[in-house]
């Protein structure tokens, strides 16, 4: 075992002793307060509990209540967290009620989740959570016994001592428990005698989705409840100037029709502040479809803006950003790029770069366009807020509950200690959730109506109101000598409004000679994260790029890649590279064994890619064959190493459904934009992956080590692009350089 100091002080670990039926009632730092479960699920819990950061709760009967602090948008924290916290309570997980917690900002740091980082943050903290509550229940056995704590063992939720033969469930010694000292110090498991973690354990709530339980915040209703939604801006570039509303307001069952504002204008937004359009008409009646009715009706007269500027704090960063005039059209945003990419400036420059260039045999240079892509979630946006008097009550699917509760106690001109926010499961996200806008438009609507209301987009609404991946383009050049040995690199990337760089990964710091240069354009439009934000596109420009020079040098794609990740390990240029050379190379040969490259079989392409993003490496091999002109897509061999997994089931429906993902936006992801109207505003015309278009077979592996978890969500998203574009080239003999795919191919 592991001795580790307990972080937690009083205020962050309280402890309260049941006053109805006993109970031992834990609350952790890293975790979050929330209102105790029914009679049903939890026996013998008392009607009232202490709002607190975070839980364990503890029956008189046993049974035990662990809350899951963290949204859950399909990644499964709300399964795999619990299984932390109950691994080093040595408990019996068929004895585990897991229940999703509410936001709780004063008692805790990171509710949210983003970056695939829940786990690999929460993982010494749940494990210290549960090792408390173990210990406590030892103390309280050793008091009651009248035996040395040292002498008493625990196993799946009973509490042992063998000598004397005494034996009793967690819940006869909870009481106790609950008026004892937190200890100073606890033992942590070894990974060796795990026995949930590392078990594949069933999604807690897949009973409850597939019986279709009201588990989303689409499903959340409350009696005397209304329906709103909003008219936006038809283009970026437009605000509203004035609005006819006199046909709407005489259709049935429409309560009220305003002019609304999400944020002021001198409002300084923080991280996830932004949304595209903050002038809105809104549209309050009793249902959905009245209020749809009564939004084609309404005459809504637009105009242009004026360039402004907008402050900005980028977590401490100040920052005041202008937010350009106009219409913008894609050969416009075309030629800025063009023009700011000769304006680059420099990020990491190793060697001699230009000496390198000047001396070459040979120089490749290729450049790759990425464009708009929308999120599309599955669940439109939605959000419920009642805001009552200097009450706030909220509910709904977001990311970032923590930092949106800020900026809507700004908003609404009400201390954050009265507004509540309830987390419902969310129907997609991966970013577009994170720029809670949507949440902030309910709740003025709500304060305006004086009554509890249910906000809801449209697709349309959704799909044309911003918040898109960003527009990129990276230019890449290598510099050969006359033997075909790489000397010089360089890539040259930007974007509308971000540029994708990661100056200090793979092949920096294998390359002796090494220039990278980032370059951005000014937009009225929107951008935000999308899963595994920047590396989505770069991953595919790179690892793209990478196959073109081993195939121009006469080498395996395969064993170009491991002789320069042996050279960064054996001889690394520079300070600050930021991938391990050995993790990186582990998931190419896993995945080069599993998926036999080499043996090819007759009509079959194969493409590989690699890629480190959110502390994890990843690694493709896919297969594909072309049927009567159109891709099919027949196996992906994935290779991982995310260190420790949690739950191996989990974890392969997520790498799993990244492969899906990433084939559908490669293939089929695009919104250009005309005058500042995107072209697509629906289903109809923005083009999804479809069932028969995802891969017969998909393969999943995981380097086994010790290693602390790392990110799993977004890792294994990135390097498929380039495995697809890889194969497609095999299978057609033209390269792609301008996602997305599909289109090049007809």
């Amino acid at each position: 075992m592991t001795l580790t100091k307990t972080s937690l002080n009083r205020r962050s670990f309280l402890k309260v002793s049941a006053l109805a039926g006993g109970g031992l009632f834990l609350s952790v730092g890293w975790l979050a307060g929330c209102k105790p479960g029914s009679k049903e699920e939890v026996l013998g819990m008392p009607e009232e509990w202490i709002r607190i950061n975070g839980f364990i709760r503890i029956g008189d009967n046993g049974l035990i209540t662990i809350m899951s602090p963290n949204p859950e948008a399909g990644q499964n924290v709300k399964t795999g967290m619990p299984m932390i916290v109950a691994e080093e309570l040595d408990a019996d997980w068929s004895k585990v009620v897991v229940e999703q917690a509410p936001l709780d900002t004063d008692n805790f740091t990171r509710q949210f989740i983003g970056g695939s980082q829940a786990i690999r943050i929460g993982w010494p903290i749940l494990r210290q959570a549960g090792a408390i509550a173990r210990q406590l229940l030892i103390d309280a056995a050793a008091q009651s016994w009248n035996i040395p704590a040292s002498d008493i063992t625990t196993e799946s939720g009973f509490l042992i001592h063998t000598a004397s033969k005494k034996k009793a469930h967690y819940g006869e010694m909870a009481s106790l428990a609950a008026t004892l000292p937190i200890p100073e110090d606890v033992k942590l498991k070894d990974n060796k005698d795990f026995k949930i973690i590392g078990t594949s354990r069933k999604n807690v709530d897949a009973k409850k989705i597939f019986t279709g339980k009201p588990l989303f915040g689409v499903d959340y209703k409350k009696e005397g409840m209304l329906y709103a939604m909003i008219i936006h801006p038809p283009a970026h570039g437009l605000r509203l100037k004035s609005f006819d509303d006199s046909e709407s307001r005489k259709l049935p069952g429409i309560r009220d029709i305003f002019q609304i504002k999400s944020h002021q204008d001198d409002y300084e937004r923080t991280f996830f502040d932004t949304s595209s359009f903050t002038d809105m008409v809104a549209i309050v009646g009793n249902s959905t479809w009245e209020v749809m009715n009564a939004k084609k009706a309404l005459q809504v007269e637009w105009e242009t803006f004026s360039t402004f500027d907008e402050k900005r704090d980028w977590l401490g960063r100040k920052e005041v950003r202008t937010i350009p005039s106009g219409l913008e059209t894609e050969s416009q945003q075309l030629q800025k790029m063009a023009e700011a990419s000769k304006k680059a400036r420099t990020i990491r420059k190793d060697g001699n770069p230009e000496e390198a260039f000047k001396n070459a045999s040979k120089i490749i240079e290729r450049t790759y366009n990425g464009p708009f892509v929308a999120h599309n979630c599955m669940e439109p946006m939605n959000f419920f807020a009642h805001v009552d008097g200097n009450q706030v009550h909220c509910a709904g699917p977001l990311q970032k509950p923590e930092l949106t509760e800020q900026a809507l106690s700004s908003r609404l001109g009400i201390p954050i200690e009265n507004i509540h926010i309830d987390m419902t499961r969310i129907g997609g996200g991966y970013g577009r959730r994170s720029y809670a806008h949507w949440l902030i438009e309910a709740a003025v609507i709500s304060q305006k109506v004086n009554a509890p209301i249910k906000l809801i987009y449209s697709r349309e609404d959704d799909m044309t109101g911003g918040i898109y991946r960003p527009m990129y383009q990276a230019t890449y050049s290598a510099a050969l000598d006359k033997d075909n040995n790489l000397i010089g690199f360089h890539v040259n990337a930007g974007g509308l409004v971000e540029p994708p760089s990661y100056p200090d990964r793979f092949p920096a710091g294998a390359i002796e000679n090494y220039l990278a240069e980032e370059w951005t354009v000014a937009s009225n439009i929107t951008v935000g994260s999308f899963r595994a934000p920047r590396s989505n596109f770069i991953a595919a420009a790179e690892q793209s790029f990478l196959d073109e020079i081993a195939e121009a040098i006469g080498k395996d794609p395969f064993d170009f890649r491991l002789e320069l990740l042996k050279e960064a390990k054996e001889n690394p240029v520079g300070q600050h590279n930021d991938y391990d050379p050995d993790r990186y190379a582990g998931v190419l040969k896993l995945v080069k064994e599993k998926s036999n490259w080499g043996q090819n079989e007759a009509g079959i392409s194969r493409g590989v890619s690699a890629y480190f993003c959110h502390n994890s490496y990843a690694a493709q091999v896919l297969d594909l064959k072309m049927v009567n002109g159109q891709v099919q897509v027949e196996k992906v061999v994935q290779a991982l190493d995310c260190g420790l997994i949690i739950n191996p089931d989990a974890a392969r429906n997520l790498c799993e459904g990244a492969v899906v993902d990433a084939i559908g936006t490669a293939m089929f992801g695009e919104l250009k934009f005309n005058q500042g109207v995107p072209d697509k505003s629906n289903f109809d015309k923005y083009r999804m992956i479809r069932m028969r278009e995802a891969p017969k077979v998909i393969e999943t592996h995981f380097v086994e080590n010790q290693i602390d978890p790392t990110g799993l969500g977004e890792p294994g998203y990135p390097p498929v692009f380039a495995a697809l574009a890889n194969a497609l080239y095999q299978a057609t003999g033209k390269r792609l350089y301008q996602q997305p795919f599909a289109p090049q191919l007809s």
